[in-house]
């Protein structure tokens, strides 16, 4: 099987498109998982949540799909993001708010473990620092584990010759990872509608699992026509400008 894992689409539905096509046309492409924020700061909440449903994704809950319904207040988000999550919500249906609110915050498939942010804190806590992939480890029960939220590639390795207990590596377009039981590993497939890593690329990765490998990739997508609509729907400026500067 070829399961395609996205994060953070952000209701940028021509980067979703762009990295959909991107892994169909390296193979068929038997399920999609998805490790959530599927709407928030982008202009197509709609439009992305109904594609993400009509491809039967498995998906966990992120912040901004808590915040794009009120079922998680915004006072701890920046401005910028804070008005994106209220006019999301604005934009939704009750049925779309209903999926988005029923989105389980873990899941778990076979030896992989899903979640937006980290086990400790699985919708709000960035897996960036040492402590944190710690912290997340300790509560991982399954051999790997797959994370969004930071939008950005990175792989993590639990061992005893690190000095703080694991190690964290940045995972460039093409990098191709091995899964081995040998020690815990996390991956995070980076960012889809909103790379912050300096790459404006959307970013996703493919697990093949005969071949027992996760590989990185990086897609070129319409930037500029996702910036109009967002324009046209007054999100705020900022918002707008990272796009194209992948932070």
């Amino acid at each position: 099987m070829r399961i395609a894992v996205l994060s953070d689409v952000h209701a940028n539905l021509a980067a979703l498109e762009a990295v959909l096509g991107h892994a169909q046309s390296q193979g068929v492409i038997d399920a999609v998982w998805c490790l959530g924020d599927v709407v928030g700061y982008g202009p197509q909440p709609r439009e992305c949540i109904a594609r993400v449903r009509e491809l039967g994704a498995l998906t966990v809950a992120g912040n901004h799909d808590r915040a794009g319904t009120g079922k998680m207040g915004t006072a701890e988000f920046n401005p910028d993001a804070a008005r994106a999550a209220h006019w999301t919500m604005g934009q939704l249906t009750p049925d779309e708010q209903s999926y988005l609110d029923a989105l389980p915050e873990v899941l778990f498939e076979g030896e992989f473990t899903l979640v937006h942010g980290t086990l400790r804190w699985p919708i709000w806590e960035y897996l960036y620092s040492y402590e944190a992939a710690r912290a997340h480890l300790e509560r991982q029960q399954s051999p790997f584990s797959l994370v969004g939220h930071t939008h950005v590639p990175m792989l993590v390795l639990e061992g005893a010759e690190f000095p703080q207990g694991c190690e964290m590596y940045y995972l460039e377009d093409g990098t191709k990872v091995k899964l081995s039981r040998e020690r815990r590993m996390v991956i995070n497939p980076g960012g889809v509608g909103q790379p912050r890593d300096g790459d404006p690329r959307a970013a996703y990765a493919i697990f093949d699992t005969e071949d027992e490998t996760i590989t990185l990739h990086r897609v070129e997508y319409d930037i500029a026509a996702t910036q109009r609509l967002m324009e046209a729907a007054r999100l705020p400026r900022w918002l707008i400008e990272r796009l194209a500067l992948g932070r």
